[in-house]
């Protein structure tokens, strides 16, 4: 795992959004496409912002979700609506963005259907190009949320959660994020640092050090990665 610390979330949202510009060229070139799977946050939706600046192959490009909140369209909770507003509605309709059903009234056939639009993709297995990932105070990342039956599931790249927050979500699973070729991880704020330390050490009783760490770069603002230094 390599570990950046930037000034502040600005530079990090502006250092993730060159560094998955650079990764895409590379996919594009050598397969063809690039297929990234982004989750939500204020810091990441600036990333897309930033993103959505560069000049890529866009029609080669794929968007997917990292893990969605069960709501209604349009809902500002969910992650789709700030997604498809971070790229502007003229880049949104080039991108392809492949979007949870969450709107089934039935979860968990949204989930299959969500792992079959992967797999039409990708192919089988799914190989995400990368995975952007988050880290809450509590130690969760995507939706892979403490003490959550969908941490134990093993067989299937996505899968439902209980209740978070006031929302139920679906979610990718640890088997698709920890086959993705790069991991990316962006934290901010100083109630992450205990939390990235422990990522760091690779503590796997918090969901988020369940994340395999080869080929991960993390990062972080000087508020999140202060106690980085210590110990």
């Amino acid at each position: 795992m390599e570990i950046r610390i930037l000034p502040d979330a600005d530079r990090v949202a502006s250092a993730a959004a060159a560094f998955i510009a650079s990764e895409a060229r590379s996919a594009i070139a050598a397969r063809g496409r690039f297929v990234m799977a982004v989750s939500g946050g204020s810091t990441p939706w600036a990333m897309v912002r930033e993103l959505a600046i560069e000049e890529l192959a866009w029609d080669k490009v794929h968007v997917v979700q990292v893990d969605e909140r069960i709501a209604p369209p349009g809902d500002p909770e969910r992650n789709l609506t700030n997604l498809c507003a971070s790229f502007g509605a003229r880049l949104a309709s080039r991108v392809q963005i492949q979007a949870i059903s969450v709107e089934i009234s039935d979860p968990e056939e949204a989930a299959r259907i969500y792992a079959a639009s992967l797999q039409e993709i990708t192919g089988s297995p799914v190989v995400l190009d990368l995975v952007h990932l988050g880290l809450g105070s509590d130690g969760h990342t995507a939706s892979l949320i403490p003490n959550d039956p969908v941490l134990d599931v093993s067989e299937r790249d996505v899968a439902t959660t209980g209740s978070y927050n006031g929302r139920r979500r679906i979610t990718l699973t640890y088997p698709i994020i920890n086959r993705a070729r790069q991991v990316l991880w962006l934290i901010t704020g100083a109630e992450k640092q205990e939390m990235l330390v422990r990522l760091r050490e690779g503590d796997v009783s918090i969901p988020a050090g369940r994340v395999k760490s080869v080929s991960a770069l993390v990062l972080t603002d000087i508020a999140a990665g202060a106690l980085l230094g210590r110990g």
